[in-house]
C-alpha cells in the first residue's frame, strides 16, 4: 500500500516483553500490504548508563570516543527487535546508522545528517524485508561514528521518511499524542486531533519532550506528515501538518523548560559594539541564545542579560569573563521558562495580559518575557514551573 517509517523510543523497546510488542506493531503494519522501515533508539536507560561507565573512567573523554561509546544502545536495540521480529515469522534486517547510508559533519556528540545515500534501503525494501536502523547516528567523512544529539533517532527517522518520500512516518512514544500540557502534571491536559508544523516546533524547542524539534524543522521543510501515538495503547494520535489558518486563536499548550540558566552581565562599558562582540563569541564555541534583554544605558553602562541551556550557563561565564572587564557576571541556574504556544496571538489583544493574571494570581514573579507571532515565554523561579504551567492551562484551556 506504501512506505511507512515507524520510529521507537528508548521507553517502548525497554525489556524483552516491550520489544516483543513493538515488533507486532511492525509486522502487523507490514501484514497490511506497507513496506516498513522502522527506526530504534537504545533500550531504556541504556544512553544514560553508558555515559555514567565513561565518567567512571574518563569524566573529560573526548567526544569522538563517547559517540564510538554511545552509538552501541541502538546496536544492541536494533538486534533485539530484528530477532523478535524473525521469531514472529517476518523477513527482517537490521542496520546500523552508516549502514544505512546516514552521512554526518564532523560535530561530535551533535551532528548533523548532509546526507542519506538511500541505496541499501531501497534494495533491503525490495526484497520484501522490514528494515530496522539504527537512530541517533551516521558516518562522518573520515570514517569516524557520530551522533546526532539527544532525540537524534526522531531525527534519522524524519530524514529516511523525507530522502524515500515515505507515505507517513510515525513517532511512537509512552504517551498517546501531543497534548496541551504534561498530562503526567496537569490533570486536564487534553490530547490535540492536529499541530500544525510551527506550533509543534515551538512546543518542542520549549521544553515539550514528546518530539525533537530538529526532526519537526526537517519535517516541515520536506513535507514529512508527521504521527505521535502511543506503543502501548492503539489508539489514533496526533498528526503534525500544515493545518489551515483560521481567524479563531487557539492555545495549542502550555509547556515548560528547566534546562535554562540565566547570564547577566552588569554595568558593561555601554561602547558600539559589544554586543555584537559578546554575542559573537557565544556563537564561536557553539552556546545558543536564547532570550535577550538590554537595559537602557546609564551613566556610560548597560545591562545585558540573556539565556542559554543550564550546561553552557557557567562556560558562557567563563568565556565573558576572559574577555570583559570592569563588568559583573552572574549566573543563575534555578531559574525555568514556561511558554504558551498557539496560532494568530498576534492578532488577538489580551492573552499576554491573561497569561500574566494567571501567574499574579499564584503569586509567580516573572523575571524575563519573550513574545512571537505564537508564543510567549517568561523566565521565572524553577520551583515555580510546575505551578505556573497547572495556573496558565487553566486561564486557557479550562476543565470542560
Amino acid at each position: 500500500m506504501g512506505l511507512i517509517v515507524q520510529k521507537f523510543g528508548g521507553s517502548s523497546v525497554a525489556n524483552a516483553e516491550r520489544v516483543m510488542n513493538v515488533a507486532r506493531i511492525v509486522t502487523d503494519t507490514y501484514k497490511k500490504g506497507n513496506d516498513v522501515i522502522v527506526v530504534v533508539s537504545a533500550q531504556g536507560d541504556t544512553t544514560d548508563d553508558l555515559i555514567e561507565k565513561a565518567n567512571e573512567i574518563n569524566p573529560k573523554a573526548a567526544k569522538r570516543e563517547m559517540d564510538q561509546l554511545l552509538c552501541a544502545g541502538e546496536q544492541i536495540s536494533i538486534s533485539l527487535l530484528a530477532m523478535a521480529i524473525e521469531s514472529l515469522g517476518f523477513p527482517v534486517i537490521s542496520l546500523l546508522g552508516w549502514q544505512a547510508g546516514f552521512n554526518t559533519n564532523s560535530i561530535y556528540s551533535n551532528a548533523r545528517i548532509k546526507n542519506i545515500k538511500t541505496n541499501r534501503l531501497q534494495a533491503e525494501i525490495a526484497k520484501h524485508n522490514i528494515v530496522v536502523v539504527a537512530g541517533f547516528q551516521g558516518i562522518n567523512r573520515y570514517d569516524d561514528l557520530t551522533t546526532l544529539g539527544r532525540g537524534g533517532s526522531d531525527t534519522s527517522a524524519v530524514a529516511i521518511a523525507a530522502a524515500l518520500k515515505a507515505d507517513r512516518c510515525q513517532i511512537f512514544t509512552d504517551v498517546e499524542g501531543v497534548y496541551t500540557a504534561d498530562p503526567r502534571k496537569v490533570d486536564n491536559a487534553k490530547k490535540l486531533k492536529e499541530i500544525t508544523y510551527d506550533e509543534m516546533l515551538e512546543l518542542a524547542t520549549l521544553g515539550a519532550q514528546v518530539l525533537n524539534n530538529r526532526s519537526v524543522e526537517m519535517a516541515k521543510k520536506y513535507g514529512v506528515e508527521l504521527e505521535v501515538l502511543s506503543s502501548l495503547n492503539p489508539i489514533p494520535g496526533t498528526i503534525v501538518k500544515e493545518v489551515a489558518k483560521m481567524e479563531k486563536m487557539l492555545i495549542r499548550g502550555v509547556t515548560k523548560d528547566k534546562d535554562v540558566a540565566l547570564v547577566s552581565i552588569l554595568n558593561l562599558q555601554d561602547t558600539p559594539g559589544v554586543a555584537f562582540k559578546i554575542f559573537s563569541k557565544l556563537a564561536s564555541k557553539n552556546i545558543n541564545v536564547d532570550i535577550i534583554l538590554q537595559s537602557f544605558g546609564r551613566d556610560g553602562t548597560k545591562d545585558i542579560v540573556f539565556t542559554v541551556n543550564k550546561e553552557n550557563g557557567p562556560v558562557a561565564v567563563e568565556l565573558l569573563n576572559d574577555m570583559l572587564d570592569d563588568c559583573k557576571i552572574v549566573c543563575n541556574t534555578e531559574v525555568a521558562k514556561v511558554s504558551i504556544v498557539g496560532a494568530g496571538m498576534e492578532s488577538h489583544p489580551g492573552t499576554a495580559s491573561k497569561m500574566f493574571e494567571a501567574l499574579y494570581e499564584s503569586n509567580i514573579n516573572i523575571q524575563m518575557i519573550s513574545t512571537s507571532e505564537i508564543k510567549i515565554s517568561v523566565v521565572i523561579d524553577a520551583e515555580a514551573a510546575d505551578r505556573a504551567v497547572s495556573a496558565v492551562h487553566k486561564a486557557f484551556i479550562p476543565n470542560d
